[in-house]
């Protein structure tokens, strides 16, 4: 298990927690692997449904690899059955996954059509339902992640965490909107305080945190205990560990440049083809691939050639004419 997570819960983190958050299609194994090697004080796999997990149909053992041999590696949990939400968290805690993370914060529409992600917050007393059927089943620790209610006639996370935490949850992490704001207007970090001061066990800000202002804006506002951050990290896998730093007031990580940052991009290009294979490898790589061109600042039309290019040795020499030597982008 992570040492930094066993410390925050104990009280005793050195430093302030950055968490990278689980994002569909984006927080695989490869990135998640690459993140580690910066150093984060945990990662969380992308959402996995808890029945099909169990059921094992196509695409979901796919999401099973979910790193179980790295450390502070935390699997997140969707559902709506006490029943498949316990034998799935037995799967991946045998598995050895460190944490066992409960999804009630995802607001696609998919997702909460069928009674789970954030549309557990309408019924609170079936929301527990589910985590006491985590909890019993699993000798791990257990989280949740949810967002501040379902709309604003229903803030009800304060009250929904505090019942959490006495079926046993050890950490909450908040989104700061409700789920009819989607991704919409700004997170309400203000508003997590509320949840903060309704328990005893830590709490993680979540939402419009993409870098060091962000993350001390949503500490001092929230009063929480750490921070976590998703799409800030796009096309910056360094990120964490560098807001983590600044946060402490330690030596600001340098963002690789010039070779390093050729190798990075390369060797992240290279693990998804290997994760996801030749067929659909070079498909997912491509948003990865985009988000380091745009943090370079790469031309549009190398950019597209980068983007379009089938061929992987021809994408690695793309890659290469991409980033001069000192790290800035191609003329």
């Amino acid at each position: 298990m992570s040492t930094d997570f066993l410390n925050i819960l104990n009280g005793q983190a050195a430093t302030t927690p950055v968490v990278l958050a689980p994002l569909a299609g984006i927080t695989d194994l490869p990135f998640r692997q690459l993140v580690g090697t910066f150093g984060a004080s945990w990662v969380v796999s992308e959402m996995v449904a808890s029945q099909e997990m169990v059921q094992a149909k196509p695409g979901t053992r796919e999401k099973a690899e979910l790193g179980f041999d790295q450390a502070g590696t935390a699997v997140q949990l969707a559902g709506r059955e006490a029943k498949w939400m316990s034998e799935a968290a037995k799967l991946v805690a045998d598995s050895g996954a460190a944490i066992i993370d409960i999804n009630m914060g995802c607001p696609a529409k998919k997702v909460t059509q069928g009674y789970s992600g954030s549309a557990l917050l309408r019924n609170p007393d079936h929301a527990l339902s589910l985590i006491e059927a985590v909890v019993n089943a699993v000798d791990v620790p257990v989280t949740l992640k949810t967002r501040l209610g379902w709309d604003h006639d229903c803030l009800n996370a304060a009250y929904v965490a505090k019942r959490a935490e006495d079926a046993g949850i050890k950490l909450v992490t908040i989104h700061g909107r409700t789920r009819c704001q989607f991704y919409k207007g700004s997170a309400d970090w203000a508003a997590i305080k509320d949840i903060k001061d309704a328990v005893n066990i830590p709490v993680i800000a979540n939402g419009d945190i993409v870098d060091t202002d962000t993350g001390r804006m949503a500490l001092a506002q929230s009063t929480a205990d750490g921070i976590m951050i998703g799409r800030g990290a796009q096309g910056r896998p360094w990120k964490l560990a560098q807001v983590a730093a600044e946060l402490a007031g330690d030596t600001p990580l340098t963002p690789p440049k010039g070779h390093a940052l050729i190798d990075l991009i390369s060797g992240h290009y290279e693990a998804m083809l290997t994760f996801y294979g030749a067929l659909m490898g070079p498909r997912v790589s491509r948003k990865h691939l985009g988000w380091y061109m745009d943090d370079a600042g790469t031309p549009i039309p190398l950019r597209k050639a980068i983007l379009t290019e089938k061929d992987p040795a021809k994408v690695l020499h793309l890659i290469r004419d991409a980033i001069d030597t000192d790290g800035q982008a191609a003329a």
